[in-house]
């Protein structure tokens, strides 16, 4: 007989308001407190401390606009974070400060959430929707010089980039970008030359969210529809679709592979968390806790794999905190 799917190791409540992104911040080598970073549909971001499950810092730098994604650069006391007042903001959080030290301005009125990927020490990319509709822009951090401006050729009719994953096989190699778009397709890009060299359509509907494993070579994305697709890169640089999924219920907005590659999580817009293997999509859990739409999954990045945790941030303004890798 299967095991009940696990209540939520606990609750975080207070937030205010829907919770549209989370970020885990749990490594470091001295006795670190883990913090979990949550941003806000009124713009607020708060820092949670995971041992007293308070918040040590309230950060509000986006006007009272919601904050889309999070995510630290080097450690949790450099945190980025974006909202839709079309601005990214760096934040210094060293020694208890919570400044913006930095910002860029995107001009882009979309939902995309951005891409990092730290390419060598002390230096990052980072992907975002651009200011003309179908164009992705990648940065380089923290200088934000401009690497390259991604545009589909003319009558691609792909509509605006809605997810983005910026990957690289090894540090040191070229890195790639795979976009997800409003057409249901997924692209894969070469950011050296800015161009396409692989499209797949996925989904009938826009993706909405994408992972992908950049060691089995393998992603997963997510639309409103009641689908999941797996699709796979072959070593000629070719999207391959191999499997789908069907859902019970339509809707996906987050997607995310855990760190270990074992196990993927999804963010349902029927209020429920969905636990897959990695390897199989096989169903393992339906963690059903929430009263509204699921925005955003986050594994945390513990040293220790048993203190591993799974975020979830709803519309009904909570965070639920599980533990599911001893159950996995």
């Amino acid at each position: 007989m299967a095991q009940p799917p696990p209540d939520p190791q606990f609750v975080l409540r207070g937030t205010g308001a829907a919770v549209h992104a989370l970020h885990f911040s749990c490594g470091g080598g001295e006795p670190d407190v883990p913090i979990l970073f949550s941003g806000s549909e009124h713009g607020c971001i708060h820092a949670w401390n995971l041992k007293t499950h308070r918040v040590d810092a309230a950060l509000d730098g986006h006007g009272g606009k919601s904050v889309c994604w999070l995510e630290t650069m080097g450690g949790k006391d450099r945190l980025l974070s974006q909202g839709r007042d079309q601005r990214i903001c760096l934040w210094d959080l060293a020694e208890g400060r919570t400044s913006v030290t930095d910002s860029v301005f995107t001009e882009n009125v979309g939902f995309c959430r951005c891409s990092l990927l730290k390419v060598a020490q002390g230096r990052w990319l980072m992907a975002t929707a651009a200011k003309a509709l179908e164009e992705v822009q990648v940065l380089e951090l923290p200088s934000k010089t401009s690497v390259c401006t991604l545009k589909p050729e003319v009558g691609a009719k792909l509509g605006m980039p809605m997810c983005l994953k910026l990957w690289q096989v090894t540090r040191g190699s070229q890195p790639s970008l795979l976009a997800g778009y409003e057409d249901g397709s997924v692209l894969l890009w070469n950011l050296s030359m800015g161009k396409v060299l692989s499209q797949l359509t996925c989904h009938q509907e826009p993706v909405m969210s994408l992972d992908f494993d950049s060691e089995k070579a393998k992603g997963i994305s997510g639309s409103s529809e009641k689908v999941l697709s797996i699709w796979s890169l072959n070593e000629q640089q070719n999207l391959q679709a191999q499997q789908t999924h069907r859902l019970v219920n339509a809707g996906i907005s987050d997607i995310t592979i855990r760190p270990d590659k074992k196990i993927v999580a999804t963010a349902g817009w029927d209020h429920r968390i969905r636990i897959f293997g990695w390897k199989k999509l096989k169903p393992l859990a339906v963690l059903d806790y929430h009263t509204a739409t699921v925005h955003s999954v986050s594994f945390s990045d513990h040293k220790n794999p048993s203190e591993r945790l799974l975020a979830a941030g709803a519309k009904d303004h909570r965070i639920s905190i599980w533990s599911i890798y001893t159950q996995t």
